[in-house]
């Protein structure tokens, strides 16, 4: 079988409910690397959130930040950070309208608002590594910031959609949605790695389950949703596979040939 390479989101795809990788999942990633196959990460998480799980399952190549920071075999290949013009004018409207949003450098997260209840509950276990006791509205200045989460109801997002054309948001929860530069998905950071392995379409699969995975799944043919995955986002894809809780990645890979 000709070498072909599988992207893996890793919240609600390759992790389950606790954030543990499932017995299965592991073993078929193992396997799928034994036969020759490139296996990848492709989530919205920044790069120093999912180190155990790189360390864990021995990968090397990732696209992070839904797609803004893509690392082929240990380097960084592709970096795309908001624009500095665009945060400003965004962090401006929010703190006016008493919208937290944290700010994500290669680095850390940072808050530009102190302890925010709305904050607590998006991020729940991950809220450890958010700064937040001492809030920097103004941290976007000192670096590069690939993403952001802004806190406001949905209504309100399409405000910020509608006066910042430069952003991309992508709703994840009822109380948050992402920021990233407009055209900027999972899909483009992809392109990143199989344009420089020369890795052709038909031999590129992905694996997702939320709206960060659309334009991925929409954009790779082998595509598979994950039988919890949202209902537009299996419609997009060309298999749904079982759930991440149901051993849905080793049934996925059966499903298209892969083991």
């Amino acid at each position: 079988m000709e070498q072909s390479i599988v992207f893996f989101d890793i919240d609600g795809t390759l992790v389950d409910e606790q954030k543990n990788i499932p017995l299965s999942a592991k073993e078929a990633v193992f396997e799928l690397k034994r036969r020759g196959h490139i296996v990848a990460i492709a989530t919205g998480r920044p790069q120093f959130l999912f180190e155990e799980i790189r360390e864990e399952l021995g990968i090397d190549t990732y696209v992070s930040y839904s797609g803004q920071y893509v690392v082929l075999n240990g380097e960084v290949i592709y970096t795309n950070p908001i624009d500095k013009g665009s945060l400003e004018k965004m962090t401006a409207i929010a703190l006016t309208h008493n919208h937290p949003v944290i700010l994500i450098d290669d680095k850390e997260m940072k808050a530009t608002v102190p302890n925010d209840e709305f904050v607590a509950q998006g991020f729940g276990m991950l809220l450890n590594y958010i700064s937040m006791s001492s809030p920097d509205p103004h941290f976007y200045k000192e670096g590069s910031v690939y993403q952001a989460s802004l806190f406001c109801s949905e209504a309100d997002e399409a405000h910020y959609e509608e006066i910042l054309p430069s952003l991309h948001f992508i709703r994840w929860s009822p109380l948050s949605a992402d920021v990233l530069p407009a055209g900027g998905s999972k899909l483009e950071g992809i392109r990143k790695i199989t344009e420089k392995l020369g890795i052709p379409l038909e031999r590129q699969y992905a694996f997702g389950d939320a709206l960060n995975d659309l334009e991925m799944l929409a954009g790779i043919p082998n595509s598979v949703a994950m039988g919890n995955a949202l209902p537009e986002v299996q419609e997009v894809a060309k298999w749904v596979t079982k759930t991440n809780e149901d051993d849905g990645i080793a049934h996925g890979l059966k499903m298209v040939g892969l083991l």
